[in-house]
């Protein structure tokens, strides 16, 4: 299966740095290909969101998939059930979900419709501009 991949979208500071600002962009799922969310885990703060509208006529299942990195993705996929509407969901067991290169996979239900995007906080200090 080749997957649709998408980027983790990090907000924009003010130049007050004290509102930051992300223009989201949303991404078509295909459920046949299923997602690859690039680069999930590298801002290792825990901040990951991952955003799902559900535009079908009823509930769907979505499979976050075991990763390959940590011996506790030895637990497996977990599938959670999306309502129709709208999903934010935070991982709390990052290392159980995580692949080598920092990528988390998702793979959608038969019958899911909808959109998706993924967004998060970074994690380090900015350099300092001259």
């Amino acid at each position: 299966m080749t997957r649709d991949i998408i980027d983790v979208q990090y907000p924009a500071l003010d130049h007050t740095e004290s509102v930051a600002n992300i223009a989201i962009e949303k991404k078509a799922v295909t459920v046949a290909n299923g997602i690859t969310i690039k680069d999930a885990f590298s801002n290792k703060n825990n901040s990951l969101f991952i955003v799902i509208d559900n535009t079908a006529n009823a509930s769907s299942l979505l499979t976050v998939k075991a990763g390959n990195a940590y011996p506790n993705s030895m637990l497996g996929d977990i599938v959670i059930e999306l309502a129709k509407g709208i999903s934010a969901i935070q991982l709390q067991d990052l290392s159980r979900f995580q692949k080598s290169d920092e990528s988390i996979d998702l793979d959608f239900g038969e019958g899911f419709t909808g959109t998706i995007y993924a967004v998060a906080k970074w994690a380090g200090v900015r350099p300092v501009e001259a």
